[in-house]
């Protein structure tokens, strides 16, 4: 009896090759590794496929004055989006079809793995310093927001999970109007009872001076049966190659304890106009930490959306009925504020 378990696919969407995938997607795929003064980061970029009149498909120049793709006609977009993703996971999986679908509205889509994340350097799973992290994807990021080709367009943050937490410590690196609008989808402000560092432990672990900030001893958390509600999608996430599956590392779970309390106590800074989604049963990251970005922000601009009985993975992990619904609100949300302000400045 042969008992050898079968290969998972190569790609999430199974072994077609990957030009072939994108393309039937609608959409032209960029790889790249970008050095920033924190490490070298791996990038992404994903860029609608432009149609003439008669919807035939215009071939794209692919010489750029940068390494992130091709130099594409601003006519051919509307405006592009910088999207970070969450603790463990990277921009090579589920975490691109978020990517793929923004990139189909007429978007031009920038992504990277965070330091300790898919193929970018550091230790896998760890983010010892989040304002490092913040600041090496932030330093891609510029570099193609002040490019020719996309500086005199709408520019959006996009941050999901920690990765919320991260694009949120990038808006305030950020010089002031680089972005004209900020999208978190069930964004790390706040921890959950069951996710939330234990104070005791942390300081503990501060005694050995250090020693043990990258060691992968966290204890196991309760069980988060409120993660992610559809079986079958979490069955495909978990076959993700380079998905982080150890236990957490001391130094992440110290830096989301400070970083929670930095960014509940500076949300008053927030001035730019901003989208926050997140479900009401969300059992990683706590919809409260939603609820305070909006009643604390200074923007003038805010929209919270809080989705009864969905989870925490809102685009990769509800059913394709919840998903459609979240993504039809995001991309309402985005066209009108295109429409609305159109570029904050011509940024420098």
């Amino acid at each position: 009896m042969n008992t050898t378990m079968a290969a998972p696919p190569p790609n999430f969407w199974g072994d077609m090759p990957e030009n072939e995938y994108y393309k039937s997607q609608g959409v032209t795929n960029f790889k790249s590794y970008f050095k920033t003064p924190h490490g070298t980061i791996f990038t992404q970029s994903f860029l609608p496929i432009p149609h003439d009149n008669n919807n035939n498909v215009v071939t794209l120049n692919t010489s750029s004055t940068y390494s992130t793709g091709p130099c594409i006609a601003p006519s051919h977009v509307k405006a592009s989006v910088y999207m970070t993703h969450g603790y463990g996971s990277d921009t090579s999986w589920l975490f691109q079809q978020t990517c793929i679908t923004f990139a189909t509205w007429g978007y031009a889509v920038f992504t990277a793995d965070l330091l300790g994340h898919g193929r970018s350097d550091g230790i896998p799973g760890y983010i010892g310093d989040m304002d490092k992290a913040a600041a090496a994807s932030l330093s891609f990021f510029l570099n193609t927001r002040r490019s020719d080709q996309y500086r005199h367009l709408p520019a959006f943050l996009f941050g999901e999970s920690m990765g919320g937490a991260v694009t949120m410590l990038m808006y305030f690196q950020s010089p002031p109007d680089t972005w004209t609008g900020l999208i978190f989808s069930a964004p790390l402000f706040a921890c959950t009872q069951d996710t939330k560092p234990s104070r005791v432990r942390l300081f503990m672990y501060g005694l050995l001076l250090g020693l043990a900030d990258t060691w992968a001893a966290w204890p196991e958390e309760k069980k988060l049966g409120n993660a992610i509600k559809d079986f079958e999608k979490l069955k495909l996430m978990l076959q993700n190659p380079r998905r982080y599956s150890g236990r957490a590392r001391v130094g992440t779970k110290r830096e989301v304890a400070r970083m929670e309390d930095y960014l509940q106590n500076n949300f008053h800074k927030v001035k730019a106009p901003f989208l926050a989604v997140h479900g009401a049963d969300d059992g990683v990251t706590s919809p409260a930490g939603s609820e305070m970005l909006y009643n604390k922000a200074s923007s003038v601009d805010k929209t919270l959306k809080l989705y009864q009985g969905m989870y925490h993975s809102l685009i990769q992990g509800e059913s394709d009925e919840n998903v459609k619904l979240v993504l039809s609100d995001m991309r309402a949300w985005i066209d009108e504020r295109v429409i609305k302000y159109g570029p904050t400045c011509e940024v420098q």
